[in-house]
């Protein structure tokens, strides 16, 4: 038998970064984010043949061999596949067997849409399905959050691994004591087409280790420093902007919210922007884009621009002189999904 599951990636609207600990904990986070019609894919296949456990990340052509063992060794390689299944080792079991875990994820790692925890839980989707675990939405976000952040000690905030175990467009609240409440809006459908058509979503083909940008996030709050705390404040302000401008059919402010934001977000920490990262802002925004952000953490990975009207083909053809790539997507209703095969 073999056990399938994917989960969409997600692209975060607004409000970015008010998700992480102890921000979070401290006044409360709150972020918009939609999924997208990119995936992190999971399958487990149970065959005949003696015990033993082959792991394998396709898209980054490692694979690793193992004799059958509850634990597998946490040492830099494969870590997200072994940690999951590790953890559900310890809470649930299950017997010797000949298996193989693969995966696939549609975006590069380090690329700001939220990859790491959308393996995650694509990951968990396939072992809830193989084991029939009786675990909800809300249930596999947070057994996947604390795999991730605690297990594992990755650093990063909240909304990922809710966004990917719930799709579509949510508004998303942070609190302590790990407390989140998805909020799932009625968006009407012909906003989000139109939303879908004016936001270009760009990889700068460049990559990033979000943790050391999450770390003096964290840091900076710790330390209650104003600019920084501040900046997080006017985030999550900008979220419940973005909430009111899709609900409302305000289209035409959405531009200057995500450039809102952008500003903001260049004070929550070092290196969330850089030079590369401003001259293809200012670029974009001089061929007719009116506002964007950067996607994730910061530092490199995708940005978004959005374009009213026939804008985003300039903005386009502007962009190739950076060497990136603009990548096609539609926005999706749906989050995690599993199921059976022979």
């Amino acid at each position: 038998m073999i056990y399938r599951s994917r989960a969409p990636l997600r692209v975060g609207l607004a409000g970015g970064g008010t998700d992480v600990s102890p921000y979070s904990d401290t006044y409360g986070g709150a972020i918009l984010n939609a999924t997208l019609s990119l995936y992190a894919h999971a399958s487990i296949e149970i065959a005949d043949g003696a015990p033993g456990i082959t792991l394998q990340a396709l898209d980054r052509q490692e694979e690793a061999y193992f004799e059958w063992n509850t634990r597998l060794p946490i040492n830099g390689k494969l870590d997200i596949l072994k940690g999951v299944y590790n953890r559900i080792q310890q809470d649930y079991g299950f017997a010797p067997a000949h298996f193989k875990l693969s995966t696939y994820v549609d975006a590069p790692a380090g690329s700001g849409l939220g990859t790491s925890s959308t393996l995650v839980v694509a990951i968990l989707g396939a072992f809830t399905e193989m084991l029939k675990l009786p675990l909800g939405d809300y249930d596999i976000a947070h057994y996947a959050y604390q795999i991730e952040r605690e297990d594992l000690e990755l650093a990063g905030g909240r909304q990922d691994q809710y966004a990917a175990t719930f799709g579509g467009v949510n508004f998303m609240e942070f609190y302590a004591d790990d407390k989140v409440i998805v909020n799932p809006l009625r968006i009407r459908q012909e906003y989000m087409n139109e939303l879908e058509h004016n936001l270009v979503l760009y990889f700068t083909a460049t990559s990033r280790e979000s943790a050391a940008i999450i770390k003096e996030q964290q840091k900076n709050v710790t330390q209650n420093n104003e600019k920084s705390i501040e900046a997080m404040h006017h985030l999550k302000e900008q979220a419940q902007m973005m909430k009111e401008a899709l609900l409302k059919g305000k289209l035409n402010d959405i531009g200057q919210i995500l450039d809102y934001g952008f500003q903001q977000k260049r004070a929550m920490a070092n290196n969330i922007s850089n030079a590369l990262i401003e001259s293809i802002y200012e670029t974009a925004k001089q061929a007719g884009a009116v506002g964007g952000k950067i996607s994730g953490a910061g530092g490199g990975g995708f940005m978004v621009f959005y374009c009213p009207g026939t804008t985003r083909y300039p903005v386009i053809r502007a962009l190739q002189a950076f060497g990136g790539q603009v990548r096609p997507y539609q926005f999706t209703t749906h989050g995690l999904h599993t199921w059976t095969t022979l």
